[in-house]
């Protein structure tokens, strides 16, 4: 469990997104080609974790989670970029059981061509939490 998990239980309980996007078109590893549009693919992009020296010590760590939008539009794959980076940046706290969260983004991809000639992006995040 990590940085993956942290931002997919923020953007399933969000009520905008879920508004827009079905629950099962919420997908972390891969999307299956015949998903329902818009989608969100959440995987994660590097991990960098501090060590400690003391046994059962929490490790700080950091991590690099990138969502893609799939969207049937450009319009739909803009609105849904805001939907994410509203959901996800500026959070803190304890959420899914990770203690001392804090999400910042961390860069926007280009737009692309997907699939079927749907329209992607990727909006990246920093993740640091304590495992």
């Amino acid at each position: 469990m990590s940085g993956t998990t942290i931002i997919g239980t923020l953007i399933r309980a969000d009520a905008a997104i879920l508004e827009k996007v079905a629950l099962a078109s919420i997908k972390s590893g891969a999307l299956p080609e015949d998903v329902t549009l818009p989608a969100l693919l959440i995987t994660s992009t590097s991990l960098t974790e501090r060590q400690s020296l003391v046994r059962g010590e929490t490790t700080p760590q950091s991590e690099r989670v990138s969502v893609k939008v799939r969207a049937a539009s450009y319009a739909d794959q803009k609105l849904m970029m805001k939907l994410v980076v509203d959901c996800c940046a500026g959070k803190t706290g304890t959420i899914a059981d990770f203690d001392n969260v804090s999400i910042l983004t961390a860069g926007r991809g280009p737009d692309m061509r997907g699939p079927a000639n749907t329209f992607d992006q990727t909006q990246d995040f920093r993740v640091h939490y304590h495992a």
